[in-house]
C-alpha cells in the first residue's frame, strides 16, 4: 500500500474515484463483520479460558465511546498527515489486532488465563482503533471524490457497515451450533474478518489519495479549526467531559475543568474563533442520531428477543433491519434529488419515531416484522446524510468539521445513548416488578442505585436475574473458576455470596421467574417508547432548518469560498 502520494482533487471526480469508495465500502464492512461475530464467539472464550461475564465484559466494552475519540483525534490530523498514511495505519491495526487475537490460544498454553485475557483484550482495543482511523479517513475522502453527490456516495460507503452486520449476524447464526452440533471454532469466524481488510489493503495498493476539499483549496490548518470554532468545539467538549466523569470516573468538577482547559486551548488556536452556531446545532442533532441509532442498535435485538420469547428471533430480526438498511442506501441520491437532504433526514425521523412507538407496543413477530421495517426505514439514511449535510454547509472545515460529526455520533452512542436505554430499562422493569409483587422485588432488587446523568434509580440486580435465568449454572462456573486462581479473596465471597443467595432463591424460582420476566419485557417496551422521542425532536429540529433555509432560498450546498 503506497501511502504517502497525494494529488490534488478536481471539482469533478478523480480517476480512481470508484476504486477508492470501494475500498472505503470494505473498510466499513471489515467493522461491522468483527463487531457482529465478536458477539456470537464470547461463549466459546468463556468455555476454553474460563472467563467470567464479567472478564468478556471488560475484554468487549467501551467500543462506541473509543470509537469516537479514535474518529476525533484522527480527523485532526488528516489533513495534515495524508489520508494514504492514515489508511495504511488502519490497515496495520486490523492486522495486528488480527494477530493477537488468533494468537489467544498459544497464549493460553504459555501463560494461563491472564495472558490469554491480554491478547484478547489489546486485540479488541487495535480493532476499534482501527475502525476509528478508517471512519476518520473514509468519510471526508468520499466526500472530497465525490464533491457534488455527497449524500448519494456517502450513504452507498455507509452501506458497508449494515453489510458487514448482516454477514457477521449470518455467520454467527449458522456457525454457533446447536444442542446437537458443535460450533464452529471462534478462530474461523474471527478470520472471516480478514477477508474485507485484505481487500481494502489490495485495494488501496499503490493508489493516489487526493487532499481534501480544503487543503486543495488552499485553506490554511488555522481556518479549518475555525470552521469548527469555539461554538462547534464546545459541543464536542460537553461530551467528552461527559466521558471524563463518567467512564473515567473523575468528579464532575474535574471532569469539566479538563473539558474546559481543551475548550481555551482549542480557542486559543484559532484565535478565538466563534464559529457557526449552524454548525454545533448540527452537531447536536447528530448525537440524537448516535443515541437513537447505535444506542437502540446495542438494545434491540436483545428487547425484540424477548417479545417474540425466542433471542435467535430478535438477531434475525437484527439482520433483517440491517438488510434493509443495506439496500436502501444505495438509492438516498435519487431520494435526495426530490426531497433535498434535510427532507429526507425529516421523514427518516418521522419514520423512527413511529417504528420505536410500534415496536414498544408490538405483541408477536409479525408486528414486530412490520414495526421493525418502519424503524429500520428510519434509521437507514439518518448517520452518512448527517455527515453529508455538515461537508456541503461547512466544505472548509476539510475533515475536521465532518470527523466531529462522526464523534459527536459516537460519543453520544456510547456515553448517552447505550447508558441511557439500559437506564430506561431499570426504571421500568424495576417499578412493574415492585407493583406487582414488592416480596420478589425486594429480592432481586440491585444492593445500590443505578445513576444516569442527574437521573437515579434502583434497578433488578443483573448477576441475581442472570442466574434466575440459567438455573445458577454460570454462577457455579464463575465460583469454581476462581477458587483455582489465587489472589482473588474479594472476588471468590462475593461469588459465593451469589452462590449462596441462589440456593435460598430457588423455593421460590418457578414464581419470580415469570414475574422477573415479564418486569424485564415491560422495562424494554417502554423504553423504545420513550426512546422514540429522540426521532420526534429530531423531525422537530430539521423542521426549523428547513424553514430557515426556505427563507433563505432554498437548501444549497456551499462553495468552498462562500
Amino acid at each position: 500500500m503506497n501511502a504517502h502520494r497525494q494529488t490534488t482533487v478536481s471539482t469533478d471526480s478523480v480517476p480512481n474515484a470508484q476504486r477508492l469508495l470501494w475500498a472505503g465500502f470494505m473498510a466499513i464492512l471489515a467493522a461491522g463483520v468483527g463487531f457482529s461475530i465478536r458477539a456470537g464467539i464470547l461463549g466459546q472464550w468463556a468455555e476454553q479460558y474460563g472467563f467470567t461475564q464479567t472478564e468478556l465484559g471488560a475484554i468487549t466494552g467501551g467500543g462506541l465511546t473509543g470509537f469516537g475519540i479514535i474518529i476525533l483525534l484522527s480527523s485532526l490530523i488528516a489533513d495534515r498527515i495524508g489520508f494514504g498514511r492514515l489508511m495504511f495505519a488502519a490497515f496495520v491495526m486490523h492486522l495486528i489486532s488480527a494477530g493477537l487475537t488468533l494468537a489467544t490460544g498459544a497464549a493460553f498454553a504459555t501463560g494461563g488465563k491472564p495472558l490469554a485475557f491480554q491478547c484478547l483484550f489489546w486485540g479488541m482495543f487495535l480493532f476499534a482503533i482501527g475502525n476509528g482511523i478508517a471512519e476518520a479517513v473514509v468519510n471526508p475522502l468520499v466526500a472530497t471524490l465525490f464533491p457534488k453527490n455527497k449524500t448519494h456516495y456517502l450513504n452507498i460507503l455507509h452501506a458497508g457497515w449494515p453489510g458487514g452486520l448482516i454477514l457477521g449476524g449470518l455467520a454467527s447464526y449458522f456457525m454457533a451450533g446447536s444442542v446437537t452440533g458443535k460450533p464452529v471454532a471462534w478462530q474461523i469466524q474471527i478470520s472471516l474478518f480478514l477477508v474485507p481488510v485484505v481487500l481494502y489493503g489490495l485495494m488501496m495498493l499503490g493508489q493516489r489519495f487526493p487532499k481534501s476539499e480544503a487543503s486543495s483549496s488552499g485553506i490554511s490548518y488555522r481556518d479549518m479549526l475555525g470552521e469548527l470554532g469555539l461554538v462547534g468545539a464546545a459541543v464536542i467538549c460537553a461530551l467528552l467531559a461527559l466521558f471524563f466523569k463518567s467512564d473515567l470516573g473523575l468528579s464532575p468538577l474535574v471532569a469539566g475543568g479538563i473539558a474546559a482547559a481543551l475548550l481555551a486551548a482549542f480557542g486559543a488556536a484559532t484565535g478565538f474563533r466563534f464559529g457557526h452556531v449552524l454548525l454545533a446545532f448540527l452537531l447536536i442533532i447528530q448525537a440524537l442520531v448516535g443515541y437513537v441509532e447505535l444506542g437502540t442498535d446495542s438494545w434491540i435485538s436483545k428487547i425484540t428477543g424477548t417479545i417474540m420469547a425466542n433471542p435467535a428471533n430478535g438477531l434475525l430480526l437484527f439482520v433483517y433491519t440491517s438488510g434493509l438498511m443495506f439496500i436502501l442506501r444505495f438509492f438516498a441520491g435519487p431520494i435526495v434529488e426530490r426531497i433535498s437532504p434535510l427532507g429526507l433526514l425529516a421523514l427518516s425521523a418521522i419514520f423512527g419515531a413511529a417504528g420505536l412507538t410500534l415496536l414498544g407496543n408490538a405483541q408477536g413477530a409479525i408486528m414486530c416484522v412490520i414495526a421493525a421495517t418502519v424503524y429500520g426505514i428510519g434509521k437507514t439514511f439518518l448517520w452518512p446524510t448527517m455527515l453529508a449535510v455538515v461537508s456541503e454547509q461547512f466544505p472548509k472545515g476539510g475533515a475536521i468539521t465532518i470527523g466531529a460529526t462522526g464523534a459527536a455520533g459516537m460519543l453520544s452512542a456510547g456515553l448517552l445513548g447505550g447508558p441511557g436505554i439500559g437506564f430506561l430499562q431499570d426504571q421500568n422493569a424495576s417499578a412493574n416488578l415492585e407493583r406487582a409483587n414488592p416480596a420478589v422485588y425486594e429480592r432481586y432488587k440491585a444492593p445500590k442505585e443505578n445513576e444516569f446523568l442527574w437521573l437515579k434509580t434502583v434497578g433488578l440486580d443483573g448477576a441475581k436475574v442472570g442466574v434466575l435465568e440459567d438455573g445458577g449454572k454460570e454462577a457455579q462456573r464463575a465460583l469454581e473458576l476462581l477458587k483455582k486462581e489465587s489472589g482473588k479473596p474479594e472476588a471468590i465471597q462475593a461469588q459465593q455470596t451469589l452462590v449462596d443467595w441462589w440456593n435460598g432463591a430457588q423455593a421460590t424460582a418457578a414464581e419470580d421467574k415469570s414475574l422477573v420476566e415479564e418486569a424485564g419485557l415491560f422495562g424494554g417496551r417502554q423504553a423504545l417508547k420513550l426512546t422514540a422521542l429522540i426521532p420526534a425532536t429530531m423531525f422537530v429540529c430539521y423542521g426549523l432548518l428547513l424553514a430557515w433555509f426556505r427563507m433563505r432560498g432554498g437548501y444549497q450546498a456551499r462553495g468552498m469560498h462562500h
